[in-house]
């Protein structure tokens, strides 16, 4: 397949490297110009796309002319003003597949999209106006788009990020007064999230939603204090009040459609 992978970053970098080794035909991204040098170097056509602003120009063209959209780019959690372009910024998008017929689009959704407090949750959970941040409203919306696009799609609903490099400890690490310390935490590692965006290709798992999250959801507490010894850093201490609402996003829809394992199902099992 000819595969366009838009956003080659922490994620989409190792995904397109993995896709290419199939045998794939892969176009890469990035904001970044030096990036591009190292995407041909690992025979990933490269492509420097900023959005909304360069979407029209005619050097990128190209980018769109391909089976498959591997939709890659957060809307940012913090930034209004980011949240509030995303969605136009993925009509933008979606448009251009439309006028290239390009025929499936997958795309890296996240678990924010859920309540904070909505026990086990499955794909079916979702709900507006429910979301645990405003970025979960904003890519509901987009799911939306995407769904209501004509276009075939694949919705993955990441868990939390971490691996090789990224690990949620360093930005809780020394933390004082931390809430939640009962609550479990939905995390799944890069190396799943590699394998199973290629397995719903290979497998071709087109118009179906799923949850991407490991197995194992340790309590925050256990879990970031065993985080902090493995990797030598100040341990967060939480407020002792128990929290009684919670939220596990449960993985066996994806389990049961891929004939799937997880490599990292307990994110106690810690990793550089």
């Amino acid at each position: 397949m000819k595969i366009s992978v838009l956003g080659c970053g922490w994620l989409g970098f190792p995904l397109a490297q993995r896709l290419h080794s199939l045998g794939h035909t892969i176009k890469g991204s990035s904001t970044t110009e030096n990036k591009l040098i190292t995407l041909e170097q690992n025979g990933i056509e490269p492509y420097l796309i900023h959005l909304p602003e360069s979407i029209d120009e005619k050097s990128i063209q190209p980018f769109w002319q391909s089976d498959l959209l591997i939709l890659n780019i957060p809307p940012g959690r913090g930034d209004k003003d980011a949240l509030n372009i995303y969605p136009e910024i993925i009509r933008n998008v979606v448009q251009k597949c439309r006028e290239n017929e390009l025929n499936w689009i997958i795309f890296t959704s996240s678990t924010s999209v859920y309540s904070e407090t909505g026990g086990f949750t499955t794909e079916e959970d979702s709900q507006k106006g429910n979301a645990s941040r405003p970025s979960g409203e904003v890519l509901l919306e987009t799911e939306e788009i995407i769904h209501n696009s004509g276009i075939d799609y694949t919705i993955l609903r990441l868990g939390g990020l971490y691996g090789y490099g990224r690990h949620p400890i360093h930005y809780l690490s020394g933390k004082k007064d931390l809430d939640g310390a009962s609550k479990p935490v939905n995390l799944v590692h890069q190396v799943d999230c590699v394998n199973i965006i290629s397995e719903v290709i290979q497998q071709k798992r087109r118009n179906a939603i799923y949850n991407v999250v490991s197995d194992g959801h340790p309590p925050r507490k256990a879990f970031y204090e065993s985080a902090a010894k493995h990797f030598s850093l100040p341990v967060p201490h939480f407020k002792p009040k128990e929290q009684k609402e919670y939220r596990v996003i449960l993985n066996q829809k994806i389990k049961d459609d891929l004939i799937y394992s997880f490599s990292y199902p307990n994110p106690m099992d810690h990793t550089p």
